[in-house]
């Protein structure tokens, strides 16, 4: 297998050999083309403060110092805003020394502003898991927005392996998209895809402000909530929209992205140059996104303004996608093989809300 981004069934693999374990038997649907997603385990200790464990210290020896309380996941319970929990996953690593990992929030979890970082023992970086890690995950979670309900088997974060170093540099990236447009109706390639806000659609609202004190969101019952008790749609009249410090934002780009079969991207977390907000969470692109008839799919943004209020104007850069190679073609691809939640998607908000007629 070359180097790149391993595919679902070599992820398949490495479960069978034992590299990837679970407490709990791991479910079909847990595997994406191109990740894995991650389980929460059966306790949740509220925490003082975010942290990172010192080299050769595991999490478990950690836990007592910052620990607040702890509370059972069993049966489900309510994670509040403004607070920050660790919890162990039921997946843990033991892999080969050629294999490392990333992880990030899944996209149904970031468009509800809830904040996910995974450590692993001894790491001194979030989400990032080095090539031979034999150890066990925990998430940090902090929801900044709806108060969530979670319990044991949720799944907020995913991980995806890698062997070597796969990434495209500009050259490759626009040479790939000379042979299939990665975006339309414009390919902007600096450091990456560049991608620019859409102020100005055809119909519709041009993105929608979170509410503030709502009711709580279940993680895990999707099409179960109404739009309008928990999101405002906002409009624009001259292509500029200023984002309110603290407040949160689903927008989209203008660009319909394409992510062919060989390939998987993610979003560049926050980039200074772009100006003082970022587009809250990184996210990953499984392979497929956006690709064959009628899937052109936007790229929808979680935004934030930072201390000040700072104005975006229609065709801004806010964000850049790195792409990078698959090991191999993965056996299934996103939105054609896959109950797919996002594929030709437009302005849209998490799962977890009725369908917007």
């Amino acid at each position: 297998m070359a180097d790149g981004i391993l595919p679902r069934q070599a992820i398949e693999a490495l479960i069978q050999k034992g590299a990837i374990r679970a407490d709990t038997a791991f479910v079909p649907d847990q595997l994406q083309p191109a990740s894995l997603d991650l389980r929460l385990g059966t306790k949740a200790h509220r925490i003082r403060a975010s942290f990172l464990p010192a080299e050769g210290e595991t999490l478990a020896s950690k836990v007592a110092h910052v620990t607040l309380h702890t509370i059972d996941l069993t049966d489900g319970a309510v994670l509040e805003t403004g607070c920050v929990y660790l919890v162990p996953l039921m997946e843990s690593l033991d892999l080969p020394p050629a294999i490392a990992a990333s992880t990030n929030p899944k996209s149904s979890t970031g468009r509800l502003d809830v904040f996910t970082r995974v450590i692993a023992d001894g790491v001194g970086g979030f989400d990032s898991v080095p090539a031979g890690y034999r150890g066990a995950l925990a998430v940090e979670i902090s929801p900044r927005t709806f108060p969530i309900l979670a319990r044991a088997g949720s799944r907020l974060s995913q991980i995806r392996f890698r062997e070597g170093d796969a990434r495209l540099d500009d050259a490759a990236l626009v040479a790939l998209h000379r042979e299939t447009p990665v975006a339309v109706p414009n390919a902007r390639i600096q450091d990456g895809l560049n991608l620019t806000i859409d102020l100005q659609p055809a119909e519709g609202p041009v993105g929608y402000r979170a509410k503030r004190h709502t009711a709580l969101i279940d993680i895990d019952k999707r099409d179960a909530l109404k739009m309008a008790d928990f999101w405002d749609p906002i409009t624009s009249t001259d292509g500029r929209l200023i984002l309110d410090p603290d407040e949160f934002y689903i927008l989209m780009s203008r660009e319909a992205v394409t992510i062919p079969p060989a390939y998987a991207a993610e979003m560049v977390p926050f980039d200074p140059l772009v100006g003082e907000f970022r587009v809250h969470y990184a996210g990953f692109f499984d392979p497929g996104f956006g690709h064959g008839p009628g899937a052109a799919s936007r790229a929808v943004l979680e935004v934030r303004s930072r201390e000040v209020p700072f104005i975006l104007e229609h065709a801004q850069v806010v964000a850049r996608l790195a792409y990078e190679r698959m090991a191999e073609l993965p056996d299934m691809l996103y939105g054609m093989d896959l109950k797919s939640n996002y594929q030709a998607q437009t302005l849209k908000l998490s799962k977890h809300f009725e369908p917007l007629s």
